[in-house]
């Protein structure tokens, strides 16, 4: 880890990054937008293109050399996955398109087919609506209760409440990793421990999660990951569900169609096999190459090095928004991932990110998916900056005479 720790240099690293290299508003890139989806290496690019250029086919069950070729990558790709989580076996991990699907998935499976009248269905004020909704539409179609665990002033998650809420009918925890608007990371193995006690699943959505922190399925002993590999230097339109094998095998189909099948007649199908029973169509095969070529990306820098580069962004960030008094930073919990959300006094947020750009800076501003959350604090939306890798302290620098100039303008 030391070693990596020292070889780390962002200016190398952005060089494998064209799109960083570009003037937006004739000023130089500023990508403070990682949260919403990061940049692509041009090892990433490369992969969807080779795919395309060189061994476009349909997976599976095709017998010609370009099918063959296919299917091996895709499945390779599938495998490192499964690594990078350190899942236990390659059929626990369907393809989907994203978390939100994933999150989807097993509300209308494992839900529909597990969750009763009377039940309830625990999440936090941190979710993603995407880990909202769904639940939402669960509830109301089983006359179920959703139970929201409060959070802090801070940020954080409020752990006594989890506690007091948790009972015996609680069947699923549905929890955010960590928290795409207030960077917010969540004590997942405490709280998975505690769940597991009650007879309770856990889904974790881990959107946010793969790009800043390592993710352990094994050790975190969740029943159900959701990730998107646009959220971590992947392509968009991919992204994946892990899932217990015991639990996977017991849950009904998703979708039907071809590839989720063994049989058909018109009187009975059979389904397939894990994982090919919760990917009915034909899949974004270049995606998951290309997500997979995403992973191998950052095994080679180091997981470990880049969480040790984002706190010192982070920390940097942090104190120089701080120098600012009219600055407000909206959660503050300990042991953040790399995003800060932030007001500038009375200025909408809106008109804040609209000046920036013209600096050639991305940010994000608005509720960012996080409706109640913004509630909860009295606002309407942030300003939020979320940072990646292959930014600088001296983008932060650009950034803070950015907001400068935006005081000048407006207060």
């Amino acid at each position: 880890m030391e070693k990596q720790l020292q070889l780390f240099d962002p200016m190398i690293i952005r060089k494998d990054f064209p799109v960083l290299s570009q003037k937006v508003n004739n000023q130089p890139l500023v990508y403070f937008d990682n949260a919403a989806t990061t940049q692509k290496p041009q090892i990433v690019v490369d992969a969807l293109t080779n795919y395309y250029q060189n061994y476009n086919a349909n997976v599976h069950r095709g017998v010609h050399h370009l099918s063959q070729v296919a299917t091996a990558a895709f499945e390779e790709s599938r495998d490192t996955i499964r690594r990078y989580i350190n899942a236990a076996y390659t059929h626990e991990i369907i393809l989907t398109r994203g978390s939100t699907e994933s999150i989807n998935l097993v509300a209308s499976t494992w839900g529909r087919q597990n969750v009763k009248e009377g039940d309830e269905i625990l999440i936090t004020e941190l979710e993603h609506h995407s880990n909202i909704v769904p639940w939402q539409m669960l509830c109301e179609e089983k006359k179920a209760r959703l139970r929201v665990i409060p959070i802090n002033d801070d940020g954080s998650l409020n752990i006594d409440a989890f506690h007091n809420l948790l009972n015996s009918k609680t069947k699923l925890l549905a929890i955010t990793h960590v928290s795409n608007s207030l960077g917010t990371v969540i004590p997942l193995k405490e709280i998975i421990s505690a769940a597991h006690s009650n007879n309770t699943l856990v889904l974790v959505d881990g959107a946010q999660a793969l790009s800043h922190l390592k993710v352990d399925v094994i050790d975190l002993d969740c029943d159900f990951y959701a990730f998107s590999a646009h959220k971590v230097y992947g392509p968009m339109g991919i992204g994946g569900l892990y899932g217990k094998e015991k639990l996977l095998n017991e849950m009904p189909p998703y979708q039907g169609g071809g590839e989720m099948i063994s049989t058909v007649s018109f009187e009975k199908t059979v389904y397939n096999e894990l994982p090919f029973k919760f990917e009915a169509g034909t899949p974004n095969a270049g995606g998951t190459i290309a997500f997979a070529s995403a992973l191998n990306y950052l095994k080679g820098l180091g997981i470990d090095a880049i969480e040790a580069y984002e706190k010192e962004l982070l920390d940097y960030a942090t104190q120089r928004l701080l120098e600012k008094s009219n600055i407000r930073i909206v959660g503050t919990a300990p042991g953040k991932a790399a995003i800060i959300s932030f007001l500038i006094d009375k200025i909408h947020p809106y008109d804040a990110g609209t000046i920036l750009d013209q600096m050639g800076i991305a940010v994000r501003t608005g509720n960012h998916c996080t409706q109640p959350l913004m509630q909860r604090f009295g606002i309407q939306g942030t300003i939020r900056a979320s940072l990646a890798f292959y930014n600088t302290k001296s983008e932060i620098d650009s950034l803070i005479n950015g907001i400068s100039k935006v005081e000048e303008l407006f207060l």
